[in-house]
């Protein structure tokens, strides 16, 4: 980028790319390797219950997305309760050695919005552990304050349901978090096409989590380059700072003097 930026510090690492996306849903694990490199994404998700990371029988997603060029985020997916999300994060701290990790506790099968008493719960419980927790919360900007406040090195609102690509139905509550929060704030879930990464990210968010939204496209590797560039405009959007909004016409030209 040209202009004037903080990069992106996650629990103290930096990072370039302002776009993590997912690895499911996909065709294959190398289709979704090469849409993590069209994406220019340096964080990948990893839901821990459903990925093959440690049986060697079968394809194993780390033969396509290296750790070493990748920072893995182990992420619980598919956990309805603290109890579940804390077994399965110390489950990948076990078979990687990740410490920084994606904490979601579900409510329903339906909207697969955040538990946020269960989300709170098991955050407090891996922060005892030593864990450093992005977190998928609600876009309640006081849940938001109180995942904060309970120790997330990030705080990760959805946007709409998972899976949806509805978009982001609560901007002006994703401003006030936004606003209020003093750790990074990542829209996460509901990102259907490239707009929709480009308003989160003209928000203020500092980044944006997706997955189903490339790996269901028709061109998925169009798509991720497409993400890639809807997240730099978005950013460069918000750093350059929105013209207000008018009621009535302002001519680009002076209307006096005309011939």
């Amino acid at each position: 980028m040209t202009v004037n930026d903080t990069p992106l510090t996650i629990a103290g690492t930096t990072y370039t790319s302002r776009l993590i996306v997912g690895t499911g849903k996909y065709q294959s694990y190398q289709q979704n390797a090469e849409a993590a490199r069209a994406a220019g994404a340096e964080i990948v998700t990893v839901a821990v219950r459903r990925v093959n990371l440690t049986d060697p029988d079968q394809p194993l997603l780390v033969d396509y997305l290296s750790p070493k060029e990748f920072t893995f985020l182990p992420n619980t997916a598919g956990c309805f309760t603290a109890e579940e999300a804390i077994r399965t994060l110390r489950l990948a701290r076990e078979a990687g050695g990740w410490s920084l990790v994606k904490l979601e506790v579900l409510s329903d099968k339906k909207t697969l919005y955040p538990d946020m008493i269960e989300t709170l719960r098991a955050l407090e419980l891996l922060k005892k552990e030593g864990f450093e927790v992005m977190v998928y919360c609600s876009d309640d900007p006081v849940m938001a304050k109180r995942v904060e406040e309970a120790g997330a090195a990030a705080i990760m609102p959805v946007g709409a349901p998972i899976g949806s690509g509805l978009g982001i139905q609560n901007p002006v509550n994703i401003r006030l978090i936004v606003e209020q929060s003093t750790v990074p704030v990542l829209v996460d879930a509901g990102v259907g096409t490239a707009s929709d990464a480009t308003i989160a990210m003209e928000l203020g968010c500092d980044a944006v989590l997706l997955n189903t939204a490339i790996a269901e496209a028709k061109d998925p590797l169009l798509m991720a380059e497409a993400m890639k560039h809807a997240v730099i405009a978005g950013r460069q959007a918000y750093l350059a700072g929105r013209m207000e909004k008018r009621r009535y016409a302002d001519p680009s030209s002076p209307l006096a003097g005309l011939i």
